[in-house]
């Protein structure tokens, strides 16, 4: 009797688990990272897999759209997933694309952060400084952008403090604290990849981010 008991308590607890995955996945809370529109890195793998398994037949473009919607639909359908034609992480998982992880807090790593920070937050206010390590943060998070800290750093063309020689200046004390916090989870953006200053760029694409926040002279964005 008492091993029926427990055959049945696993059972619900089975039943229950699943009842509370469908339920975030039915209301939006499971976290999507490509959809119609995006673009960049992580569409081209989603794209270059796709094709391989003979899902995709356009050109590699980098560019979410329809004809890449409905090669991930085929393949959530064939995989037994929710069939949404976004690339949610259970669809990245199962096309074997990574999600990098936050490295740890080393001398290395803090240095390497506290470098840019003082160099794109160069005048900004403490929070603003660790909300722009907190955005090279979720950058390696995201499957979109480099897994690693010096890849998301270091990625042509992402910040200009790289080429306009901001990055080689003395680094501001304060940016130090600020990768710290940064590197341990402090996040003011909300969970933004993007920032900018609309006094600096006129860039249609960052001007298309949503914006989630405003912390001193920039704007963070999804």
């Amino acid at each position: 009797m008492n091993s029926f008991i427990k055959m049945l308590a696993v059972l619900a607890a089975v039943i229950l688990c699943a009842a509370v995955f469908r339920c975030a996945e039915e209301s939006g809370a499971l976290q999507v990272y490509s959809q119609t529109g995006s673009s960049g890195t992580e569409v081209e793998e989603i794209q270059r897999v796709l094709k391989e398994r003979g899902l995709f037949t356009g050109e590699i473009t980098g560019y979410y759209g329809e004809q890449t919607r409905q090669a991930v639909t085929k393949f959530q359908k064939q995989q037994g997933l929710k069939q949404t034609g976004a690339a949610d992480e259970a669809t990245l998982k199962r096309l074997g694309i990574t999600i990098g992880t936050v490295p740890e807090a080393t001398d290395a790593n803090i240095r390497l952060l506290a470098r840019m920070i003082s160099a794109e937050g160069r005048g900004e206010s403490y929070v603003g400084q660790v909300a722009i390590g907190a955005v090279i943060c979720n950058r390696i998070e995201h499957p979109s952008f480099p897994d690693t800290l010096a890849g998301v750093i270091y990625q042509n063309g992402a910040f200009s403090a790289l080429n306009d020689g901001q990055f080689n200046e003395p680094v501001a004390d304060s940016a130090y604290s600020a990768a710290r916090d940064a590197l341990a989870g402090w996040d003011p953006t909300g969970g933004a990849i993007y920032y900018y200053n609309p006094a600096k760029t006129s860039d249609p694409f960052i001007y298309s981010r949503p914006v989630i926040s405003v912390i001193g002279d920039h704007r963070f964005c999804s």
